[in-house]
């Protein structure tokens, strides 16, 4: 698996552009509002999905491109949602197989920086939460306290 500094060369050179990106941030996420189990978790948060989908086509080409062309914070967007370690695999999931099906062999570049991303995601949301995990603990479901309103009724 390359992930040396010229990952980006191995990307090109395996057929990674621009085209690319964009459909499997369409297809991905076309799959993500279908899925039982993610699909509420976005749909209650992005009306308009146009801008949401261009703003991951930026991040994901700088994440593989190294465009720079992403200048989103995402951690602080990501921290407020009820999320846990279950939601992550399932993203993994989805983004794994959507990744075979469009980007051939540069599947596992996708794949091996989506891996590094959720798990810095889950990560920094944890310690949002207050939570420090352990090596192989994910994060728990996120709790309501007792009287408190879910986030859906906020």
């Amino acid at each position: 698996m390359p992930t040396g500094a010229d990952y980006v060369a191995d990307a090109v050179a395996l057929g990674v552009d621009e085209v690319m990106i964009d459909r499997l941030v369409r297809h991905f996420y076309a799959e993500v509002r279908l899925d039982a189990e993610l699909g509420p978790i976005f749909d209650a948060r992005i009306a308009d999905w146009e801008p949401h989908l261009r703003r991951m086509v930026d991040f994901w080409s700088s994440v593989m491109l190294r465009t720079g062309r992403y200048h989103g914070q995402p951690m602080p967007l990501h921290a407020r949602l009820p999320v846990s370690g279950v939601d992550f695999d399932r993203w993994l999931e989805l983004f794994g197989a959507t990744a075979e099906k469009v980007c051939g062999p540069a599947a596992p570049l996708f794949i091996d920086r989506a891996s590094r991303i959720a798990q810095s995601l889950e990560l920094g949301i944890a310690g949002t939460r207050g939570l420090m995990l352990q090596t192989n603990e994910r994060l728990p479901p996120l709790v309501a306290p007792q009287g408190a309103p879910d986030e859906q009724d906020v």
